[in-house]
Parts: C-alpha cells; sequence; structure tokens
C-alpha cells in the first residue's frame, strides 16, 4: 500500500468504527455526530486535508465513546418495574414489549380502565427503551399528565422527579436522570420548534389519540416525519375508541393490541328510566342531574358517583345545588382543567363516599378509583367552525357513542355499576361514532396560524391523517393575509410580528385580531364580552308563538347603531342580576322575563372568563380607567377593533335595509338587527347567513375610512385629476380607496408626489417650470424665459417655424437635472445643495434646432429710427389673420 492510500485508509476505519459505535451512544448526542459524519463523507473534504478530517472524526469517536459510557450509567440505574395487580392491560404484557422490540409503529387501543396510560411506559422501559433518550408520554390536559406522572413513580417506588418527571406549562418538573417523562401534547409540539427532530426521545407514546385535538394530529403527522429520518424512533399510539383501520394506513399496518377494560359489568339506563324525570326544556340537564343523583342515592345502593357536565360554570352550579341536599357521608368534589392541583388531587385520595362533578377531563385517562355510577348529560363543550361567521367557537354540542361509551367506561372497575344517561336511547343511537377530528371542524386559518408558529410547514404536504381540502387551505391562507398575520414572499408564507402575537392566543384568529386591536384602543374588555358572545349561539330567544313579546321584552336592550352594543347593554344587565355568578338563582328568573337561555348566558360568562384568563396569560391587560383610550370615542374605538377581525363582512347600502358587500353580493340586515329603524350608510357583521336570502346579523355602524386604518394592507388606491397646485408648490390629485369593489373614500385631495414620483415629477416640470407656474421667483427660471422669448421673436421676424426646439427639449433639459423631483421644496433644496442654480440656465445654442444666418437676421431690426426717435419693432407671425 503506498503512502498516499495511508490516510484514506486510516479514514475509513474510523469512520466504520463511528458506525458500530452509534447505535450504542445517547440519542440527543448521536444524532448531532451522525449528522456530521454524513456532512464530512459526503464532501470531497477528506481528500482535500485528511489531516482536519480525522481531527474531526476523533473527535466525533470520543464523544460517541462518552455517550456510549453514560448510556451504560443508564441501564445500571434503571428502576425496577414493578406492575400492580388487575390490569387488564397486563395480561398482553410480554406480546406488547415483544412488538415495542421489533416494530418501530405500536397501537393500543384499550378501553378505559385498562391501565394502558400507567403501565406503557414502563413495558417500553421493560423493551430496552429509555436509556439512548427518554421516553416521552403525551397527553391532552394538565392534570391527567400531573397524576399519571405521580402514579408511575408511586409503583415504581421512587420520588416524582427522579425516574419519572412531568412538564406542563408553568411547571417542570423534570432532570437529566428520568426516563420517563409525561407532557401535554401542546408542550411537546413546542419543544419541536427547537429540536425539530425530538432527539432528547429515543422513544414516544401519544395517548387519547381518539380525541383527534389539532394538537394530537400535529403530533402524529411530525411522527410519520420523523420515523423517515429516525430509524431507531419507537412510536406508540394508544387510546380507548380508536379509529384503527385510518390509523393503521397511516402507519403501514403495525401490530394492532385491543384490550378490555372492564372488570365488572355495566347497566345502562337512560332518560325515560329516571322514574321522576319528565321532559324539560333546553338547558335544563343541571337540572336532570340532581333529579339523577337523587334518584341514585334513594334507590340504588351506595357508592361514588360521577357526573358529567359540559362546563365549569355548569360543575359549579350543580356543586352548589347538591351540597344543598345535604347527602350523609357524601363530599361533593368538582374536578376541572383550571382547577389548582391539590384541589385535582381530592378526587383520588377520598377513598368513598365521594360525588364527583366533572368535565370531559375525566372521561379519559387516569381513572378516578372507586366510581359505581355514571351521570352522562351527554354534552360537552367541543369547539367547531361556524362558516357563516368565520369564527371558530366553543359551543355545548352532543357527544359521540364513542365519547359516551368512554364515560361509561369509568365506572364497573371496583364493581358492578351503573351508567344514567340523560337522553333517550334513541337519540344515543342518532349520534355519530366519533368526533369529527378538530381539523376537520376548524377554520383551516387556525391551523395554518398555529403550523406556521410550530414551524411546521406547508399543510398542504404535512402527513395528516385526515387531510385538509386545498380549497380549504386557500381560503385559511387568505384569511390570515386579510387579518394581517402573515404576508408572501418567494418561498411562501411567513407570519407577521402581529401573526406571532396571534399564534400565541390560543382562540380564532379573528377573535384574537380583534382583541389585540382593542389593547391597542384601550377597549379590551368591552370587545372581550363581544368575543365571548360571538363564540356561543345567540342567548335571545325568539319563539314563533311569543315573537312580539320577545321582540317588545328584548327592545330595552337595543342600542339603535349597534347590535355589538346591544349585546354589552344585556351584558350590563345579566351583572346586574347575577353580579357574575352563573350559579346566581336570578339568572333564570332573568332569562324567563327576557325570553333568554339561561344556559347560553352561562356559557358566555364562561368564555368570557376563559378569554379574559388567556390575555393575562399574555400579559394583556384592559388599560387603567384613569388612562385615556387611545380612540377618544368610544364606540370609534370598540367598532374599529370589531372591524380589525371582520373587515370581510362590510357592507354599503343601496338602498332602505339591502346593501352591498365586497364580493358584489346583496345582502339584507336580519329582522332582528336594531339597525332597521334607521339603517345606516355602512355596517360591519359578524355573520353573513344564507338562508332565503344573504343576511347581516349582528350588525353596527361603522365609517368607511375606518377600513384603511384598521387594514392598510387590504385597500386599493387610484387617483384622478392630477393638477398643480401654484400656491403649495407640489402635485395634487384627488385620491380613491376601495377594498375589493366598495370605495371606501372618494375624491380625497393628497399630495400625489409620494404616490407616484415619476407621474408627479412630468406634472411639476411642464406646469411650474416650463409654464412658469410659481408662486416665489427663481432667478434660473426667469432668465430662461427671457431667453427663450428672445430666440423666438427669430421664428416671428423670419415667419417660419422650426427654428427653435421643441417643449420636449426643454422639458428633457430640466428633468435630465432635476431627476426624482417633483415639488418646490425639493427644488429649493437641489440647488442650495449645488451651490447655484447655474445647472439650470439655458444657453441659447441649447434653443437652436436650425440656427438661421446672422446676416438674414440682421434684416429684422428690433427698433426703427423715424425723425430722431427710436421705435420698437415687434414681430408677429400668424397666417391667416
Amino acid at each position: 500500500m503506498g503512502m498516499k492510500d495511508k490516510p484514506a485508509e486510516k479514514l475509513r476505519g474510523l469512520r466504520e468504527e463511528i458506525v458500530r459505535l452509534w447505535p450504542q451512544a445517547m440519542l440527543r448526542d448521536a444524532w448531532v455526530s451522525r449528522e456530521k459524519v454524513v456532512r464530512l463523507f459526503a464532501s470531497s473534504l477528506p481528500q482535500k486535508d485528511p489531516a482536519r478530517a480525522e481531527a474531526q472524526l476523533l473527535e466525533i469517536k470520543n464523544t460517541l465513546e462518552k455517550s456510549i459510557a453514560f448510556r451504560r450509567l443508564r441501564q445500571r440505574n434503571k428502576p425496577r418495574l414493578i406492575y400492580p395487580h388487575g390490569l387488564p392491560i397486563l395480561n398482553h404484557r410480554r406480546e406488547i414489549v415483544k412488538a415495542i422490540k421489533e416494530h418501530p409503529v405500536v397501537i393500543v387501543c384499550g378501553e378505559t380502565g385498562c391501565g394502558k396510560s400507567t403501565q406503557l411506559p414502563k413495558m417500553c422501559l421493560e423493551a430496552g427503551r429509555g436509556e439512548a433518550g427518554r421516553i416521552a408520554c403525551t397527553q391532552p390536559r394538565r392534570l391527567a399528565a400531573i397524576t399519571i406522572a405521580q402514579r408511575i413513580a408511586e409503583e415504581l417506588g421512587q420520588p416524582l422527579g427522579e425516574a419519572v418527571g412531568y412538564k406542563i406549562r408553568f411547571a417542570d418538573q423534570t432532570s437529566p436522570k428520568n426516563y420517563i417523562k409525561i407532557m401535554t401534547d401542546g408542550m411537546l409540539l413546542a419543544e419541536a420548534q427547537a429540536d425539530r427532530w425530538l432527539t432528547e426521545y429515543d422513544t414516544i407514546i401519544i395517548d387519547e389519540a381518539h380525541e383527534r385535538s389539532l394538537n394530537i394530529d400535529f403530533l402524529t403527522g411530525l411522527c410519520r416525519q420523523l420515523l423517515e429520518k429516525r430509524p431507531e424512533l419507537k412510536l406508540i399510539i394508544t387510546s380507548a375508541t380508536l379509529e384503527i383501520e385510518k390509523f393503521s394506513q397511516a402507519f403501514n399496518q403495525p401490530p394492532v393490541f385491543q384490550v378490555s377494560g372492564r372488570l365488572y359489568p355495566v347497566e345502562v339506563m337512560y332518560f325515560s328510566s329516571v322514574d321522576s324525570a319528565e321532559k324539560k326544556e333546553e338547558g335544563d340537564y343541571i337540572d336532570l342531574a340532581v333529579e339523577a343523583v337523587d334518584f341514585i342515592k334513594s334507590q340504588k345502593p351506595s357508592g361514588d358517583i360521577l357526573v358529567f357536565m359540559p362546563t365549569e360554570q355548569d360543575i359549579l352550579e350543580t356543586c352548589e345545588r347538591l351540597q344543598g341536599k345535604r347527602y350523609p357521608d357524601s363530599v361533593i368534589l368538582p374536578l376541572f382543567a383550571r382547577m389548582p392541583a391539590y384541589q385535582q388531587r381530592q378526587v383520588y385520595h377520598l377513598k368513598q363516599g365521594k360525588i364527583v362533578v366533572a368535565t370531559n377531563v375525566a372521561e379519559t385517562s387516569l381513572t378516578i378509583p372507586g366510581i359505581k355510577y355514571v351521570v352522562d348529560t351527554g354534552l360537552a363543550r367541543i369547539s367547531q367552525y361556524q362558516p357563516a361567521s368565520g369564527i371558530h367557537s366553543l359551543p355545548i354540542t352532543p357527544i359521540s357513542k364513542a365519547s359516551a361509551e368512554q364515560r361509561k367506561g369509568r365506572c364497573g372497575r371496583v364493581a358492578a355499576g351503573v351508567c344514567l344517561r340523560l337522553y333517550p336511547e334513541e337519540n344515543f343511537l342518532s349520534r355519530p361514532d366519533h368526533t369529527p377530528p378538530e381539523i376537520l371542524r376548524s377554520n383551516l386559518a387556525e391551523v395554518i396560524l398555529r403550523m406556521l408558529d410550530l414551524g411546521l410547514g406547508d399543510p398542504a404536504r404535512f402527513p395528516f391523517i385526515d387531510r385538509p381540502s386545498p380549497r380549504g387551505i386557500n381560503d385559511g391562507y387568505r384569511t390570515l393575509a386579510e387579518l394581517g398575520a402573515v404576508e408572501k414572499t418567494e418561498s411562501g408564507y411567513k407570519l407577521t410580528s402581529l401573526g406571532r402575537r396571534m399564534a400565541r392566543l390560543p382562540l380564532d384568529p379573528r377573535l384574537s385580531r380583534m382583541l389585540l386591536e382593542a389593547e391597542k384602543r384601550g377597549c379590551l374588555k368591552e370587545v372581550a364580552i363581544i368575543a365571548a358572545v360571538l363564540s356561543i349561539q345567540d342567548p335571545r330567544l325568539r319563539p314563533l308563538e311569543k315573537a312580539a313579546e320577545a321582540d317588545r321584552l328584548q327592545a330595552v336592550f337595543k342600542n339603535p347603531e349597534s347590535d355589538f352594543l346591544s349585546f354589552l347593554n344585556l351584558w350590563e344587565a345579566m351583572q346586574a342580576v347575577c353580579q357574575g355568578r352563573a350559579s346566581s338563582p336570578n339568572l333564570k328568573k332573568f332569562s324567563r322575563d327576557y325570553f333568554l337561555s339561561s344556559t347560553r348566558l352561562r356559557d358566555w360568562l364562561y368564555v368570557y372568563e376563559q378569554i379574559m384568563a388567556i390575555l393575562e396569560e399574555q400579559r394583556i391587560r384592559p388599560k387603567p380607567p384613569r388612562m385615556p383610550a387611545p380612540d377618544s370615542d368610544s364606540y370609534a374605538a370598540i367598532h374599529k377593533s370589531i372591524l380589525s377581525g371582520f373587515v370581510s363582512h362590510i357592507a354599503a347600502r343601496k338602498e332602505k335595509w339591502v346593501y352591498e358587500t365586497g364580493r358584489g353580493q346583496e345582502a339584507t340586515l336580519w329582522p332582528g338587527s336594531g339597525l332597521l329603524k334607521n339603517p345606516p350608510s355602512w355596517v360591519v357583521a359578524a355573520e353573513m347567513v344564507k338562508t332565503n336570502r344573504l343576511y347581516l346579523r349582528t350588525a353596527g355602524r361603522i365609517q368607511p375610512g375606518w377600513v384603511e386604518e384598521v387594514a392598510p394592507h387590504l385597500v386599493r388606491y387610484t387617483y384622478d385629476d392630477l393638477y398643480w397646485d401654484k400656491n403649495r408648490g407640489e402635485v395634487r390629485a384627488k385620491e380613491n380607496v376601495s377594498y375589493l369593489n366598495l370605495a371606501v373614500i372618494s375624491d380625497r385631495d393628497v399630495s400625489f408626489g409620494p404616490q407616484d414620483p415619476p407621474r408627479a415629477h412630468r406634472v411639476f416640470i411642464r406646469e411650474a417650470l416650463l409654464n412658469y407656474q410659481v408662486s416665489r421667483k427663481f432667478p434660473f427660471l426667469e432668465a430662461n424665459r427671457n431667453l427663450i422669448q428672445k430666440v423666438r421673436q427669430t421664428e416671428e421676424k423670419l415667419r417660419r417655424r422650426q427654428i427653435v426646439v421643441p417643449e420636449e427639449n426643454l422639458f428633457n433639459f430640466y428633468s435630465s437635472r432635476l431627476p426624482g423631483i417633483y415639488n418646490l421644496a425639493q427644488l429649493e433644496a437641489r440647488i442650495k445643495k449645488v451651490g447655484s442654480d447655474a445647472f439650470l440656465r439655458l444657453k441659447e445654442e441649447d434653443l437652436y434646432l436650425n440656427r438661421p444666418d446672422p446676416e438674414i437676421i440682421s434684416h429684422y431690426p428690433d427698433t426703427l429710427r423715424i425723425m430722431g426717435h427710436n421705435f420698437p419693432l415687434l414681430y408677429r407671425f400668424a397666417p391667416g389673420e
């Protein structure tokens, strides 16, 4: 072997050693090193500089050896695995562990209570995972992340934060010693922003995948990309009621395990089974739930009860009602996501004698011990996109069959159980099998906004389980551009600074845009109230048989200029009655008196509190009252804020109640609007509802010029009637401002120079300099004028044209010496900068196109002497006169 071959052979040996060491190393270090190796050997660097290549490879090799030593330390310190008895998933333990070792993806579809959330992370440890990186286990809710981490740590006999840690928003209970890290799905997505390939983890468990939230769909798509780049990564997808076929197809038919959950039978009783229950009006599910608890307490053997309610406000009111019953040996416990952790833990520590009233936070993940009875209202707050308003709202809607089965599965763990559904069996059978994925019931503007913020790329190319339609994606980008959240670049769309702030608010983009505008204009509280009511169904009822009476009673809230202010009037009246307490007994009477839905009023209070909590979290706060609002007119401030979110919903009046929208459609004011008596010229509407015709619903008067102020990126400018203003010394024009096909400002007199400098320059040269239309003296202009007059006299004398240069030459003379100048102020500044006006003075030779012989010109004297007196001669060449 020659001398030249030795360095190359040495490099090959180092490379082979690195390839051998790499799979044994800790993942984060190994991943970085692997990337270096790929880059190094993909280039010609080894051939050009073998010594440098050898030094780099030795550095990589040393890093890997240190990493392997640390990994072996983790293997030795791995916690001893202890599995509790009696959990159904443990019957499949060996098969699941074997599948994790042999396959990149494993799906576990386990019924509620089977133990999957707490035991699968330990099975991953048993399969050798957690050594080259942590095991990440995601949960949709913070409460579940905390309680599951605590339960696993307890079962492993270690303090929380050692082998097992958790990470949620504002709380990080992790350490380098962790093998298992429980976290919210949103937290793992946030980590992916800083580390796109999630190199901290060698295994990812996505729990409760059936919920199909945006976060879960983002994570499953991200993991599909990761598996292509990281063959050593393992992914476990778990759920109680998963659409197995969809997930199997997405991940190339991985092994699937189906695990039963209940240990005892569960009897299902429907609405009609409750003897005391009679059909109630809409929204009386709280009454029915209280009756159902009464029924269980009076007619069933003792046992813990779990009641499912759709909202926090419902929970608090139900708890208050149940506490008034004073059941013996029963503690009433609320449970919802925003409760302090120490209060949430009470439901797990109290062994018996409890009635837990919870949102669907209790539907999944950790099972509450001791539950024998479930009372299911069949309702939940489920996010939903409203195409009419373009708002992503949170209405209370019936749950799917799968969710109902999840709730049923909360009992039957300790003894035979009973699930009492507060709706008829036919209603259950007519419900969809699964809750549609959030991506299919979302405004894609919100999806795109979050994807851009998380750096997940183009939604059209992202591997979603259910792909959004191209039309929906285009509409989403259009909406975000309209809101000023994105701008188009050569490589695609990117977030603006405003868009980044909007992405930090987990709200519909239209609402977040309104709220950020309201912060600037000093009307945050008022706009938050309006944003909350736009997120729910209209609380005003109008029964057909009593429509006139409802209109008469509700007229007290109406504002003749704005339906948005009508909502503020209703809010003030409601606050005066219930002082912000949804459980106030006065609220129902107030609702009955004015034909209002008490359920929707409670929703309004709840959503407002949620919005204010989100704003506080982002340090967006109402300005103190002593500070003057940026808009002194509060009406203008509120409606400019609303307009910023709904600029595409503006309309101009054509006749009576008929308006023209920006896209040329005809729309009519909603029949219940307070604006009908005196329809304003321009309105903005929260909804454009299509029935037999297009209606503008929830509308308010605006000034059309506000569109330019809040959405300058959307308006188009045109200019007519250019003229030179001698007194102002500038070119001016009539400016017209339009949004789509609506003229929002007409014939506004403006300075034209900044709008179109080349065009203004031409007008300035012709009118100001060539026609001498100036209001102040310029010596060069006077000198040039006299010289031009003198030369023009030659044409008059000789009685022929084409002696003097055409006006275009004079235009070019000035234009070439005054580039970009379009007003007198700029002209003076240029002369001052040069130091004199000599560069603007014409010479006689500049003016002759064909200079005549001087001898011929001498035959035409300028004066004539008669009788000793000189008389000036003036020549005029005017054929035909």
